[in-house]
């Protein structure tokens, strides 16, 4: 089983192409945080869990769901990490979760795709997206290879910055930055609702037609980055950047 959580598509096409690769199911996170469902996961086969990266670790949001969920792995748990550009010492928070769920750790694998975090990054055009997706293919076929093999994921040894990067700053990330107060609508709101559709913690509401958010954002980006009128901005931060959603389609899984 690979269970996925993703915002603006990254993950999900990370996902179904390891999906396809192992010949097994999917099944999206969003869903099920959205209704808060622990229901208990067992499964036979690995279980692989796709995840963007939030400040160099795990969203918080699937950590809580993951500590909350009982899980049951014969075959271990993998994770795979999708990023604009590194995820640090992200596994060393994961192997400490997996030792107090007691599952079996097989490693995290990093995955770079293209940037989405438009609140303080650049997002790349249509072209920049397609080449960082396409030097990701091989990343991806590798990890596939590693799981079908049973081995665990290979991890770099974290520097003394990737050891800053997941802990404290991390842990300051959160407190300061994460919140709603800096999106605004613009006049191009056309009162579609889709922001508030896509958002996984329901903290968007319209209000007279225009998205109103509240105090439960997780910085995902999706209301933004979805916006199919470009209505929404993120202070002046994200002023004149392409808005990002990968749209490449990734194969089935073989019947």
């Amino acid at each position: 089983m690979i269970l996925y959580f993703s915002a603006t598509g990254n993950s999900e096409y990370v996902a179904r192409r390891i999906a396809a690769g192992l010949n097994d199911e999917c099944v999206n996170l969003f869903d099920k945080i959205c209704i808060s469902d622990n229901t208990p996961v067992e499964v036979s086969r690995p279980l692989v869990v796709v995840v963007p990266t939030y400040a160099w670790r795990i969203p918080r949001i699937i950590e809580s769901w993951l500590e909350r969920t009982p899980i049951t792995a014969d075959k271990g748990i993998y994770f795979v990490m999708t990023c604009g550009g590194s995820i640090a010492n992200a596994g060393a928070y994961l192997k400490r979760l997996c030792a107090k769920k007691e599952l079996d750790y097989r490693g995290c694998a990093e995955i770079v795709m293209p940037e989405n975090y438009i609140a303080l990054f650049q997002t790349p055009g249509h072209e920049e997206a397609e080449r960082i997706i396409d030097a990701a293919e091989p990343v991806i076929d590798r990890v596939i290879d590693r799981i079908k093999a049973g081995g665990p994921l290979p991890e770099k040894e974290p520097s003394l910055v990737d050891r800053l990067s997941s802990g404290i700053v991390n842990d300051l990330f959160y407190p300061t930055t994460v919140h709603a107060k800096k999106f605004r609508v613009t006049g191009a709101c056309v009162s579609c609702g889709m922001c508030a559709r896509v958002c996984p913690l329901d903290n968007i509401r319209l209000k007279d037609g225009s998205p109103v958010w509240g105090s439960s954002c997780t910085h995902c980006m999706a209301c933004i980055n979805r916006c199919p009128m470009e209505a929404i901005e993120y202070g002046k931060r994200s002023q004149g950047k392409p808005r990002y959603v990968c749209t490449r389609k990734a194969p089935k899984p073989k019947s």
